[in-house]
């Protein structure tokens, strides 16, 4: 039962100890602080940090080809056990982007998948981005044919 206890326990860090665990100095700390950007927990006159305020602050900037292994981790709690699925609702429900007017709705919905966190339950939900792109495309070029268009003079 101490085990279990031990463990639950929150590691509390300094500002020296945060500053290290982050790789940074103490004045950039500090600033954060002052700024707003990192969250902190005043003890009387100390500082203190739990190890998820740090892990907070640092920001992750995937390339296109990690898109995959980002969609297969939970954004919420960071489990890797996603369940694949569809989010329904009367029917099939779609994303569809402002500015597509098509002959018939089909044509402008964008498909959509969605992953459960198997821990958590949060639910992240994505787009078909190579329809998203096509219609963003065909928006664009009646927009400009829309412009170049000249304007019909009235008839006297």
């Amino acid at each position: 039962m101490e085990k279990t206890e031990a463990a639950k326990k929150t590691k509390w860090y300094s500002i020296r100890e945060a500053a290290e665990y982050l790789d940074v100095g103490e004045p950039t700390i500090y600033r954060w602080m002052r700024e707003s950007k990192i969250t902190f927990r005043k003890v009387g006159d100390s500082t203190r940090f739990w190890q998820e305020d740090l892990d907070s602050v640092m920001q992750v900037f995937h390339s296109a080809k990690d898109l995959d292994q980002a969609r297969a981790v939970c954004p919420v709690c960071r489990h890797d056990d996603l369940v694949e699925g569809k989010v329904r609702g009367a029917g099939l429900v779609y994303f569809v982007p402002k500015k597509t007017k098509f002959w018939t709705l089909k044509d402008s919905f964008v498909e959509t998948t969605a992953r459960i966190c198997a821990r958590c339950g949060a639910i992240a939900w994505f787009g078909d981005t190579a329809k998203l792109v096509k219609l963003r495309s065909q928006a664009q070029q009646k927009e400009t044919d829309e412009t170049a268009r000249p304007l019909e003079e009235p008839q006297p």
